[in-house]
């Protein structure tokens, strides 16, 4: 028995070393600033983040239904799929030059490789590019401006290997797994030069209720200028009501067009050669699904802007700028995909608004993007104590849209009466639930300061989402519920941290100082 207490005391000290080797690798890390690793030595001690995916079922055929059912808005494109110069179309550009990129600018991009991004098709990792960056800048810098001039992309860098994520536990159908792209690091990097590019060559003032892809926008402002107009349009005449529709799109990236797309962008002022060579880039694209060790057969897909491609997001704005309203009383506001019509009613006169929708749904089908009508959502605010007549049910090809009192907007909570207690009381929910992760990384005793960071990064970051958005316009009540998780907090860490209020106040102060320099708000 002596022995047996004697071999439990020596596991039972041995752990304790271990956890105290452990523990002092983690102060390491944070003291030389690699947060990285910090936050996974965290991950493991708590299991913060552990989220169990579903797995995709291995099944040969798996492989080949999704990457055909990916493929599937191939019938959207017409006839034209040539670059716009041998179509025979007419739109000249003002700038017809040929773009070109340096090999300084070449180099300093490979050298920001992250080297820990999966490598695409081509087996380039991104540690060899940034390990070798001064030797292959020049080679590179060579083909990616022989491409520019040429206006063709190189088939091996348009490949593309499908990775099929799940979207929730129990995937029934096709339409459950979401197709992400693995493309080549070298084609990212390339990308990512173009874009510049682009950016430099689209006028600021272009599409100015586009709230993504924009410096010094965010989702703080899409959310303020809806409420702002909203408010507003009421406080004006106490018969007035909004009425917002909450748009969503079927695979919104897959359906662009890309001679529509070019067109567009010949509109825009862009050179035509830059407009071929995106053409190009976005058709003729080969594709295959990848499911555990199956992988489908190849296609060569000539429609669609590929999830994972550095461009793919810029170009989906560019394609959806012409989507603005065309009434005084309406709105269309949009953060990439996620898009909201206003409707601002006057005298129960909702004839602009309904007008609005159905130029919106005619605008879609012209773009061949297509509407989600099950889950678009329709939120009406109105504070009138008497309805003179009821609402104009909203159709949508047909379909009625499903009025909610309550929808979930970039992460908030937005309810018919303009409260913000139901997202308050989930942002409470999901702090609680982090607490539990805190409580194991004060047992594991981890300093006071790495558990302020975790803090902050894990809880704080839940609680003041779009803050000053919601903060000032929320009851005594609801801040006192979200005071009282930070003072839990307080006690676990054994730290001072700081107020809500004081996080909003600087948060808004922050964005007034962007507002009065003209970068934040719309004109």
């Amino acid at each position: 028995m002596s022995e047996y207490k004697a071999s439990c005391y020596a596991l039972r000290r041995a752990v304790r070393a271990a956890k105290l080797r452990y523990r002092e690798r983690i102060e390491s890390h944070f003291q030389l600033n690699d947060s990285r690793r910090m936050w996974q030595g965290l991950r493991t001690i708590c299991a913060f983040g552990n989220k169990s995916s579903a797995e995709v079922r291995a099944d040969p055929s798996l492989a080949d239904e999704l990457n055909t059912f990916y493929g599937r808005f191939e019938s959207n494109l017409s006839s034209a799929s040539l670059p716009i110069s041998a179509s025979g179309n007419s739109i000249q550009s003002s700038d017809n030059h040929v773009i070109t990129v340096s090999e300084d600018e070449v180099r300093r991009a490979l050298k920001r490789v992250n080297i820990r991004k999966a490598a695409g098709p081509d087996g380039i990792s991104g540690r060899i590019l940034r390990s070798c960056a001064d030797q292959l800048a020049g080679l590179f810098t060579s083909i990616f401006n022989e491409s520019l001039a040429t206006s063709v992309v190189p088939t091996s860098f348009k490949k593309s290997v499908i990775i099929p994520v799940p979207k929730n536990n129990n995937p029934s159908c096709l339409n459950d797994y979401r197709p992400v792209a693995l493309t080549s690091i070298v084609m990212k990097v390339f990308e990512g030069l173009v874009k510049n590019f682009i950016c430099s060559s689209i006028p600021d003032t272009l599409d100015p209720l586009q709230f993504a892809y924009r410096p010094n926008r965010s989702t703080d402002d899409a959310i303020s200028h809806i409420l702002h107009s909203s408010l507003t349009h009421i406080d004006s005449n106490n018969r007035n009501y909004v009425r917002l529709l909450f748009i969503d799109y079927s695979s919104a990236f897959n359906t662009i067009v890309p001679i529509t797309l070019a067109s567009k962008l010949m509109d825009l002022g862009l050179n035509s050669s830059l407009c071929n060579w995106i053409l190009d880039f976005l058709t003729g694209t080969p594709q295959v699904v990848k499911v555990g060790q199956f992988t489908s057969n190849s296609i060569t897909l000539n429609v669609g802007a590929p999830q994972g491609c550095v461009l793919s997001p810029l170009l989906y704005s560019l394609y959806t700028h012409d989507c603005v309203s065309s009434h005084s009383s309406t709105s269309i506001i949009k953060f990439a995909d996620d898009t909201v019509v206003l409707g601002l009613i006057s005298n129960n006169n909702e004839t602009a608004y309904l007008d609005e929708v159905e130029k919106l749904t005619s605008w879609c089908q012209d773009n061949c993007l297509s509407l989600n009508v099950s889950k678009t959502k329709e939120l009406i605010v109105d504070f009138r104590k008497r309805q003179q007549q009821p609402y104009t049910p909203l159709m949508i090809s047909g379909t009625p849209v499903e009025r909610v009192s309550s929808f979930k907007y970039l992460g908030v909570n937005i309810s018919e009466d303009l409260t913000w207690t139901t997202h308050i009381q989930t942002q409470v929910n999901k702090a609680r639930q982090r607490l539990y992760h805190l409580r194991q990384l004060r047992k594991f005793r981890v300093s006071p300061a790495i558990l302020k960071t975790f803090y902050s990064g894990a809880i704080e970051s839940v609680l003041t989402q779009c803050i000053s958005v919601w903060y000032g316009n929320s009851s005594s009540h609801d801040c006192k519920a979200l005071q009282r998780v930070v003072r839990l907090a307080e006690r676990i860490s054994g730290s001072a941290l700081p107020s809500l209020q004081d996080i909003y106040l600087k948060r808004c102060k922050s964005r007034a100082v962007k507002n009065n320099q003209g970068l934040h708000s719309p004109q």
